[in-house]
């Protein structure tokens, strides 16, 4: 599903040059759910970057269901972000003008669904996370938690390869963060569905399948995971 060799990312030249990640070999089966973790800067964000086609690695190669996306041209690393991967962020990204339908309406409709079809697949997907009665309600009408699950959902709408979540728990009181976690656990076990998530909390460990540990760029032994656990 997803396979990097040597992956590297370089900020800045000379006396200021920063190795966000430097020479990472990492491998993601499908319908694993792998957690990045690591102490702030450690290069957790940078690697879902280059994960989601949201920056280019300095070096290195990246293949992600097959593809050398590494070598696509923009306009076709645009087209495979779009279709082939979804993204949930800790600020949920949802357009505040714009009801939970249209939230999700908007990016499939992007994609080339025929305004029918994305009426009922929206409905069908706010429905799967729990949100089949909140279809017309406003972001600001809306919980923290029941936003983050729009966002879920908006990730999910188009039945990405993989899901990529950056910290999506980081604004959510720990009821909520649960809520999530456990919807996204029940997702990547329903529907085989990869997922790949940043976070900082160790209780967010059980429910990895595995955890991919950074410190200064480089991928080292989790120093949480208990003994006699292979490292990634």
């Amino acid at each position: 599903m997803i396979r990097a060799s040597n992956l590297s990312k370089i900020y800045g030249r000379g006396s200021v040059e920063v190795r966000a990640l430097d020479g990472i070999n990492v491998e993601i089966q499908k319908g694993e759910f792998v957690g990045v973790m690591g102490a702030s800067g450690s290069g957790k964000s940078t690697l879902l970057h280059l994960l989601g086609l949201l920056d280019r690695p300095t070096a290195g190669t990246l293949i992600i269901a097959d593809t050398d996306v590494t070598r696509l041209p923009e306009r076709e690393r645009t087209l495979f972000r779009l279709n082939r991967l979804g993204y949930v962020f800790q600020d949920y990204a949802l357009v505040p003008e714009l009801t939970a339908e249209e939230n999700i309406y908007l990016p499939s409709r992007v994609r080339g669904m025929k305004a029918q079809e994305c009426t009922r697949t929206c409905r069908d997907i706010l429905s799967l996370v729990g949100l089949k009665d909140r279809v017309n309600f406003l972001p600001g009408e809306m919980s923290g938690g029941e936003q983050q699950r729009v966002a879920i959902a908006r990730a999910l709408v188009n039945s990405p390869a993989i899901l990529l979540a950056d910290e999506p728990c980081a604004n959510l009181d720990s009821r909520n963060s649960v809520l999530i976690l456990d919807l996204i656990r029940q997702l990547n076990r329903d529907l085989r569905q990869t997922v790949v998530m940043v976070s900082h909390e160790n209780w967010h460990r059980k429910y990895f399948d595995r955890v991919i540990y950074l410190i200064d760029g480089k991928i080292v032994p989790d120093p949480g995971a208990e003994p006699g656990t292979a490292a990634p």
